[in-house]
């Protein structure tokens, strides 16, 4: 969808900067995804226009999840009907298909690069960890280096680095372990706040892979860990995997459903709680990988001009293609097999590739079939 609307449709960027911009944030914590759009936003009109674009791409999904919280603590989640989005998944795993195939015309274009992103593919799909990821590309970047004929072309002006991202980073993370940590020896009426914005910065800051690798971290601290101790139960694990299966069927980052986590982790203090909740998650999570994100980025620009870094990217490129490839069919094997899927698969990838539908027109269209279908 990127590709198709700030690419092609507004031609905000070219595919080599997407492409670009999408290895960079694969290399650093939080979601990659929600960093992407962001740095579109920031080449477009700098730090102002990236925050607002932050905000319009992760608030529909957060307040979409964070409702989730209330409807789940207040009614029967089973009475909810999900059909309305039987298609959405396989047709997720069409555009993930359409977009390797783009970047694999653009990126992979040897043998080598091509060899880069079939072991790629096979290792993402085998080793599910989270630090498969940095350790792929920075396999990918060497193997590319023995390669000595690609030199960078030097800029004369390189990028400043605002050195005041990483300072609000530290300072916030140790501010925040402080307070957290004062909340719970002290027994603080709202200590669970505390903690709460703690345990989502910390994630934000750590976590690599995306959403998916996030859920076991945040199952182990909020289902499992307080279970373990005693100190009272946070939510049960049916309401936890209700949120983790409701995050992959609405549009936007996986990393909502901190959102939904963060409502039902206070909602022990009424309605007023659970709001609180869902914003100090939604803001813990997604505040680091924004500060890490304007602090490496111009560091990341200045690399390129060296050789080694620069050779590095051809490799880097192609372990991400084969990430794109990996993702596809991992997500293609998370989905009930039925032939209807693989059909929705297909008629996605016609649509993208062939036709100048409208990607959001595309999602709205299979929504509609699924409503139709369910009635």
């Amino acid at each position: 969808m990127m590709s198709k609307t700030f690419v092609e449709k507004r031609k905000d960027i070219s595919e080599e900067e997407l492409i670009d911009y999408l290895s960079f944030c694969q290399m650093l914590p939080g979601p990659s995804s929600t960093q992407t759009i962001t740095l579109i936003g920031y080449k477009r009109g700098g730090v102002l226009l990236a925050l607002l674009t932050l905000l319009i791409w992760i608030l529909p999904a957060s307040i979409l999840m964070g409702g989730l919280s209330f409807l789940v603590k207040y009614f029967d989640i089973k009475d909810i009907q999900t059909n309305l989005f039987k298609f959405i998944q396989p047709m997720a795993v069409g555009f993930l298909v359409y977009a390797a195939f783009k970047a694999m015309r653009i990126s992979v274009k040897h043998p080598a690069t091509y060899m880069i992103m079939s072991g790629a593919l096979l290792f993402t799909i085998f080793l599910r960890s989270p630090w498969i990821y940095p350790i792929l590309i920075l396999t990918g970047g060497i193997i590319s280096n023995f390669s000595n004929k690609r030199i960078p072309t030097i800029s004369k002006n390189p990028k400043p680095i605002k050195w005041i991202n990483i300072l609000w980073f530290i300072i916030v993370f140790i501010v925040a372990g402080i307070f957290s940590e004062m909340a719970r020896l002290q027994h603080w009426e709202y200590a669970r706040a505390f903690n709460l914005f703690e345990n989502f910065y910390r994630f934000g800051s750590f976590v690599f892979g995306g959403g998916h690798a996030l859920m076991p971290m945040m199952y182990e601290q909020f289902v499992s860990r307080p279970e373990h101790l005693q100190i009272g139960q946070y939510m049960s694990s049916s309401e936890f995997l209700t949120g983790a299966g409701m995050v992959n069927a609405i549009p936007g980052p996986v990393f909502s459903i901190c959102a939904y986590i963060g409502g039902m982790t206070m909602s022990s203090f009424g309605w007023t709680g659970q709001l609180m909740g869902c914003g100090i998650a939604t803001v813990g999570v997604f505040l680091p990988s924004l500060l890490l994100l304007l602090f490496f980025f111009p560091i990341y620009q200045n690399l390129k001009q060296y050789t080694v870094i620069f050779r590095a990217l051809e490799g880097i490129y192609a372990v991400i293609v084969g990430i794109m490839w990996a993702s596809g069919y991992i997500l293609f094997q998370s989905i009930p097999f039925e032939w209807t899927h693989l059909v929705v698969i297909f008629i996605t990838f016609l649509l993208l590739n062939y036709s100048k539908i409208p990607a959001p027109l595309i999602v709205l269209g299979w929504l509609m079939l699924g409503a139709a279908m369910s009635s």
